[in-house]
């Protein structure tokens, strides 16, 4: 008779991973990985795939670091392509450290800098996507931009632009250029927020953002599903996530996460399930829903 394998005991997910208080630290925007305390986990080490999305060509936009770099990996382990795309050179070795990943997982990465909140940049991630992959199986908009602001007083119109063009034009204009590419049985997955449901008061540029994302994401999976394109668009819903964008935009990171019902953030490995669930064909008959990560935030 076959031994059957030794389970690992469960895990409390309130204590599974880094429980705040946090060490204070401060980056500039947006922030890397290196020097967060305590390191972001990714699934490096854990996230094992079951060729849930063989063969499939996907395009991760923030996908150097924090969520989208967990994306990519599990993405990667999967058995897809990744398209990596990334804002800036501060941000090049964080992306390059993805690409290596998803490489070691026998998958081809292709790494793309530039700012999305330029409409052509936009067209030439996909024009890149296409020349390398042939095609387009799943678009994932998940890059955003954000800044902890005390009162209105702070938030100056040029901010407030930036994450709107950042947030939702970007995704307009990539969804836009995408949608030729791809044929039926494809995918687009947006991230939106907990704050799309419960705005965070020092965050109202975001929330706003997060909140069109959801309304945009219900809409256009309407659209491209009654035109017969086959097509489904999806969203998932982090809450307070441990990635580099906290350091470098939140002020008292020593308590982030802590007030979630579990007590403290999310990691970025933990998120990235949800996105495999949404692109595989396990959610054939998902499309115009969000799925909240959010360590028990209430999201109705």
């Amino acid at each position: 008779m076959e031994r059957q394998k030794k389970q690992k005991p469960p895990v409390k997910p309130d204590t599974k991973y880094p429980v705040p208080p946090f060490p204070k630290q401060e980056q500039e925007p947006p922030g890397n990985e290196e020097p967060m305390k305590p390191q972001a986990d990714h699934g490096e080490k854990s996230y094992q795939g079951n060729a849930k999305l063989k063969g499939k060509k996907a395009i991760i936009t923030g996908g150097d670091s924090g969520i989208g770099k967990a994306i990519a990996i599990a993405f990667a382990r999967e058995g897809a392509d990744v398209l990596i795309s990334y804002l800036s050179d501060t941000e090049t070795v964080d992306a390059q450290d993805s690409a290596h990943y998803v490489e070691l997982a026998g998958q081809k990465a292709v790494l793309v800098k530039g700012d999305i909140r330029n409409e052509e940049h936009c067209k030439k991630i996909v024009d890149k996507a296409v020349k390398e992959f042939g095609r387009i199986d799943i678009l994932v908009n998940n890059a955003a931009f954000q800044m902890g602001r005390e009162t209105l007083a702070d938030i100056t119109a040029e901010e407030w632009i930036k994450t709107f063009e950042t947030n939702m034009h970007a995704m307009f204009y990539l969804c836009k250029a995408a949608e030729p590419h791809m044929k039926e049985g494809s995918c687009i997955i947006n991230t939106t927020s907990v704050n799309a449901y419960n705005p965070s008061e020092i965050l109202l540029p975001y929330a706003a953002t997060k909140g069109a994302i959801q309304n945009f994401t219900a809409n256009l999976s309407q659209i491209l599903l009654t035109a017969g394109k086959g097509i489904r668009v999806n969203a998932v819903a982090p809450g307070p996530i441990w990635t580099p964008l906290i350091p470098s935009t939140m002020p008292d990171i020593e308590k982030f996460g802590k007030d979630t019902p579990m007590g403290r953030p999310g990691q970025p490995v933990e998120v990235a399930p949800a996105y495999v669930f949404l692109a595989s064909d396990d959610a054939s008959y998902i499309s115009g829903a969000t799925i909240p990560v959010t360590g028990g935030r209430i999201t109705i």
